[in-house]
C-alpha cells in the first residue's frame, strides 16, 4: 500500500523569492485547497466534513531549502507534510513536496491519499502560477 507520493513544479523565480513564499504559512491560503486560514501557530485547515482547527507548526531552513508542516489535530493525531526549494539557475527553482498519507483509519487510506495527489498536483500549478505573474 502506499503512503506517499513525490510531486515537482518548475517554477521560473529565483530561489529566495520561492522559498521565502513558501516558508510563510499565511501564504499556505493563496496557494493550496487545504487552508482556510493559516498562521505561525494555527490553521484552519478544509475537510469534507468541514473546517477542522489545528495547530499547525512550520519547520524552516533556508541553507538547504526545506519547508516542513507539522499539523496537530484536535484528537492527538498528527500529519506531516515535506517540502524543498531547489535553485535551478540564478533564475529558476524547483519546489518538490512530498506528500505522506493522511492520519485517517486504513480502511480508507489509499483513497484519502490518491484524492490529495490528484489537489497537490493543481495545488503546484497555482503556485507556479501566482509566483510566476
Amino acid at each position: 500500500m502506499k503512503t506517499h507520493d513525490v510531486q515537482s513544479v518548475g517554477i521560473a523565480r529565483p530561489f529566495k523569492e520561492v522559498f521565502d513564499y513558501v516558508a510563510e504559512p499565511m501564504n499556505l491560503v493563496e496557494w493550496t485547497n487545504a487552508f482556510a486560514r493559516a498562521d505561525h501557530q494555527s490553521a484552519e485547515l478544509v475537510t469534507p466534513q468541514g473546517n477542522v482547527p489545528i495547530e499547525l507548526i512550520t519547520r524552516t531552513d533556508s541553507a538547504c531549502g526545506t519547508v516542513d508542516w507539522e499539523m496537530r489535530f484536535p484528537d492527538g493525531s498528527i500529519g506531516t507534510a515535506y517540502s524543498r526549494v531547489t535553485p535551478d539557475s540564478d533564475e529558476n527553482s524547483i519546489f518538490s513536496f512530498l506528500l505522506m498519507a493522511p492520519p485517517v483509519p486504513l480502511e480508507i487510506l489509499e483513497g484519502a491519499l490518491a484524492e490529495q495527489m490528484k489537489t497537490l498536483e493543481k495545488e503546484l500549478l497555482a503556485l507556479k502560477e501566482r509566483l510566476e505573474k
